[in-house]
């Protein structure tokens, strides 16, 4: 059964070609994904600090906000896949958001820029409270928050399948195209979060924060230029509709059915018309979830169309359909699981930067105080080191034995991953031990709150930060391509939301516990366990329950991973025709 094209590329006359550009696009595609990285990033990096240095926030309320923040921005991005694949189109969308983001960095600015926008500096005698934000200074400033959250929710989930429109799928050199650029996505990515993480924090810290978050408001600029230069040129890939709504539509006719007796051969006997406008590929009958099949149940009562197609798809719906559908449902247990793992992730990326501000963050004998949030490019640098090595000695070196096309599948990608999280997770503990046992004992210095600084290096955290990042160069990336590659073609913007969903509610989930911990345990005979003061609670203690919950996450998606049936699509290379399913004869089908 032959794969069906898109309408766009239909070779039928009363249907224009597309001119692909692939390559001619690239420029102002990648041109634009790394000045909007260098902008959005080097403004999110050191949020945390700028909101308790400048903003005068306590330690609890800065982080919350954060976790907030990078929550709500994962979290839009479902809404803005929604309406990129039901109304807008991903330029429009991703044209939009560039704009909404410039703004909102331009505000955030202001905040640091114009001294009315911000509270005073604390008294460094300690003898005076720090002044907190004023209510209008705190809507100006979520103001530009919230215009972040705009362009993140519309940016984050079009950029990626945005690219991959600009190549001929058919061909290929196409192909070629398309998985050069996902290469060329995660190294923009990753180069820049290691920029950000350096440079610009280094001008935020040690210079001034208005040039600091000025410099990433520019690239931002530079961003939407790019973007829009190359207008002329893209191919703008039109939405279908709203593919949510046949999710929707399924559950609906099956719920309707379900006093309906399964048919014997479901892959014979259900209704599977398939338009031939369709781009998603053709997918093999699949014995998981078989309540959904009666959806696809035909009755007296059903009306057909003229072409083929149910006269109301709220009340038949085609076996393809129906299994796309399954797609959709068989990921989620897998994407819960990822949930869990995330907030290992952002531990990392949170209180490493509390840890590094109460511990001798001093560069040799330089005399140089490396930025807090700078330690977070080991986290870069351990992921970036470990790909190439990886895809170019390691993958192959699997293949012989496993005779497998990645030398181990997607989901024991991610598992590899979460162990490596687990260890991250108890070093982490570890370390912070011996910090709060060097700070009180051997402090070498006193900071503005009254804090000592612990005499043990910051460099101590490098281990784990790398160990963090080998794991996101496992689950992290296993999950954006599982994503990619589990959901129907048509649905590819929302399963780029997938992962900053994912992220999202960790965030949200990381902010609870925290906020939890904290209450129960301030006035506990033990000590608060987070106290503004890291020497006087017990982070260690946070870790290892952090751990824990890695540990039963583990346990959970291995049961799902054994569960786990890979989408199959029926080959093109075969010669199984429609006629050979009417007859029960099983389809030859290829994982993909």
């Amino acid at each position: 059964m032959e794969k069906t094209e898109k309408a766009s590329t239909a070779t039928t006359t009363d249907e224009p070609k597309i001119n692909y550009r692939g390559i001619k696009a690239m420029p102002f595609v990648i041109g634009n994904e790394i000045f909007e990285k260098l902008g959005t990033t080097g403004t999110a990096t050191n949020l945390l600090v700028y909101l308790t240095t400048v903003f005068n926030m306590k330690s609890i309320t800065a982080t919350n906000l954060v976790n907030v923040f990078n929550g709500t921005c994962s979290f839009a991005t479902l809404i803005g896949a929604f309406l990129s694949d039901t109304y807008f189109g991903r330029y429009k969308t991703l044209g939009f958001a560039s704009v909404a983001s410039l703004l909102g960095m331009l505000l955030v600015t202001l905040t640091a820029a114009v001294s009315k926008l911000h509270p005073p500096a604390c008294d460094s005698s300690g003898t005076a409270a720090c002044p907190g934000p004023t209510p209008w200074q705190m809507a100006f400033l979520l103001s530009g928050l919230g215009l972040l959250v705009v362009g993140a929710g519309g940016i984050r989930p079009c950029n990626l399948a945005f690219g991959a429109d600009q190549f001929n799928p058919e061909t290929d050199s196409g192909k070629r195209g398309t998985s050069s650029f996902f290469n060329w996505y995660y190294f923009t990515f990753t180069f820049a979060m290691m920029v950000s993480l350096t440079v610009i924090v280094f001008v935020q810290t040690d210079v001034s924060w208005a040039w600091g978050l000025g410099i990433p408001a520019f690239m931002m600029f530079l961003s939407c230029v790019m973007f829009f230069i190359g207008t002329r040129i893209y191919v703008k890939v039109r939405p279908e509709g709203s593919p949510i709504t046949s999710v929707i539509q399924v559950i609906v006719a099956a719920v309707r059915k379900r006093q309906l007796k399964q048919p014997e051969q479901p892959w014979v006997s259900l209704f599977n018309h398939i338009p031939k406008s369709s781009i998603n590929s053709k997918l093999s009958y699949s014995d998981q979830l078989r309540f959904l099949n009666k959806a696809a149940i035909l009755t007296p009562e059903d009306e057909i169309n003229s072409d083929g197609s149910a006269a109301n798809p709220w009340k038949l719906c085609s076996l393809q359909k129906v299994e796309e559908i399954k797609c959709v449902i068989r990921v989620v247990p897998i994407w819960a699981a990822g949930i869990i793992y995330y907030v290992a992730m952002v531990q990392q990326q949170i209180y490493v930067v509390f840890q590094a501000l109460q511990s001798n963050r001093l560069l040799g004998n330089t005399g140089f105080n490396i930025p807090a949030a700078s330690y977070g490019i080991f986290m870069m640098i351990g992921l970036t080191v470990w790909i190439p090595i990886y895809d170019r000695i390691i993958v192959p070196w699997l293949q012989r034995y496993t005779k497998k096309e990645g030398g181990i599948t997607l989901l024991q990608k991610m598992g590899i991953g979460m162990v490596l999280a687990i260890v991250t997770m108890l070093l982490s503990a570890i370390v912070e031990d011996r910090r709060r046992a060097f700070a009180l004992s051997k402090p070498i210095g006193i900071d503005s709150r009254r804090r000592a600084i612990s005499s043990l290096s910051a460099m101590w955290y490098i281990p784990q930060l790398t160990l963090i990042g080998l794991s996101e160069a496992f689950t992290l990336i296993a999950l954006m391509e599982f994503y990619y590659k589990q959901f129907p073609e048509n649905m590819r913007s929302i399963a780029g939301s997938f992962t900053h969903i994912g992220l999202a509610l960790a965030n949200y989930l990381n902010s609870i516990l925290i906020s939890i911990v904290h209450k129960i345990t301030k006035g506990a005979p033990t000590g608060d366990w987070l106290p503004e003061d890291l020497n006087k609670g017990k982070l260690d203690y946070i870790y290892y329950l952090v751990a824990a919950l890695e540990v039963l996450n583990l346990g959970y998606f291995i049961m799902c991973a054994k569960w786990y049936k890979y989408k199959e699509s029926v080959s093109t290379t075969t010669e199984v025709g429609m006629e050979d399913l009417q007859m029960g004869k099983p389809a030859v089908s290829i994982q993909t």
